[in-house]
């Protein structure tokens, strides 16, 4: 009766959630204004000495629904990668301390909107076979403050070793979470869908925004310096 309540309240107020406006950018460079393209994985409120790449940005210029959470979690579940509601974590039971991100926006440090890991096609306990086995996982961060308020979602993925390593990243996590989460965002037989909606998404692949290497990352774990651009709108 719960889970049941509990699903249907989360349905409808995805159903309910008001669009923002369109905007005109896809993002700001966040170290245009003293950001970083690293978040700070300790969780503090200055920079870091070490921090996971936002290495995949949800465009400023998706479909306006898109950028806001519920929005995002739908999409999410599309992809086939995380689940919305109760199985954004395992029963809703988090380890480890949020994350944070200077996005450059005027905000400065300000904790994760939400941490999404693989829920291996079961939205009620595949979260909790990801804990155990290892699997995508990602952290977003939303760019909407005084100074650029492009509504882009940055995001942190990466693909996470099982339960015996500590949730540590495998080698090269980075960079095989990323073309993970873009593969099925991509697809296009059959294109993402999910709740009734369905998604297009187009890629950038950019440059110069990271820098390749393990300068400065988690885990000693190095990057080859590419950020995907997602610009997702509803079809």
């Amino acid at each position: 009766m719960f889970l049941s309540s509990f699903l249907t309240l989360g349905l409808a107020t995805l159903a309910l959630a008001a669009p923002q406006t369109k905007r005109a950018v896809a993002f700001v460079n966040p170290t245009l204004a003293g950001g970083s393209m690293l978040d700070d994985a300790s969780g503090g409120s200055s920079p870091a000495d070490l921090g996971e790449p936002l290495n995949v940005i949800i465009s400023g210029l998706s479909s306006p629904s898109v950028l806001t959470d519920n929005g995002f979690l739908n999409f999410a579940r599309a992809i086939g990668l995380y689940a919305p509601f109760i199985s954004t974590e395992c029963l809703g039971i988090h380890l480890g301390g949020p994350q944070t991100a200077n996005l450059g926006d005027g905000h400065g440090y300000l904790n994760q909107t939400v941490e999404l890991r693989q829920d291996y096609g079961d939205s009620i306990l595949g979260t909790c076979l990801e804990s155990l086995i290892g699997g995508n996982h990602l952290r977003v961060y939303r760019q909407d403050g005084p100074t650029a308020d492009t509504g882009a979602l940055f995001l942190a993925v990466s693909k996470e070793e099982d339960v015996t390593q500590g949730h540590t990243i495998v080698p090269d996590g980075y960079n095989i979470g990323r073309d993970l989460l873009v593969q099925n965002a991509t697809n296009t037989n059959p294109h993402p869908s999910f709740g009734g909606v369905t998604y297009s998404a187009t890629l950038q692949q950019l440059t110069g925004l990271l820098p390749a290497g393990s300068a400065g990352v988690n885990h000693g774990i190095a990057t080859d310096g590419v950020t995907s651009l997602l610009t997702v709108t509803i079809v």
